[in-house]
């Protein structure tokens, strides 16, 4: 791992130097969740129980906490819980969904060819990261 990671600049490279030698590294594949429903009953999924995603955005607990932010405003605006519930999708489902579109481009990105991947983020990548955390920074 020090080997593949030795081009990184600290912490990256400290840790990995650090860290014991192993002959056998797992690699899994990345899973995601998409439950449109998130609703049973009075039942609601947040954060990565309702839609979990690559974690190349980082984003797992920043849509939990906006999940949690909303669904409380929801409740204390809504005369009912039906409501209340129906306002918190209506609101949250754009947003999840559009993270999950974002964490799809960057992973087939990843994905590419490494000269093309390279290429790529050398050219664009300030962009790319831009662009992708852009609307994210936006009063929600």
């Amino acid at each position: 791992m020090a080997d593949l990671f030795a081009d990184f600049g600290p912490p990256a490279r400290d840790i990995f130097e650090a860290m014991p030698q192993v002959d056998n590294v797992y690699f899994g594949p990345i899973e995601e969740v998409v439950d449109e429903t998130r609703v049973s009953g009075r039942v609601v999924l947040v954060g990565d129980a309702a839609h979990a995603t690559s974690p190349n955005m980082a984003q797992g607990a920043a849509m939990a906490f906006e999940d949690a932010v909303v669904l409380s405003q929801s409740l204390a605006s809504a005369p009912t819980i039906d409501q209340a519930i129906g306002s918190y999708l209506a609101r949250r489902r754009p947003r999840t969904r559009w993270v999950r579109d974002q964490t799809h481009r960057r992973d087939k990105l990843r994905g590419s060819p490494e000269v093309i991947r390279n290429l790529s983020l050398r050219l664009a990548g300030l962009e790319i990261v831009r662009s992708n955390y852009r609307p994210l920074l936006e009063v929600y």
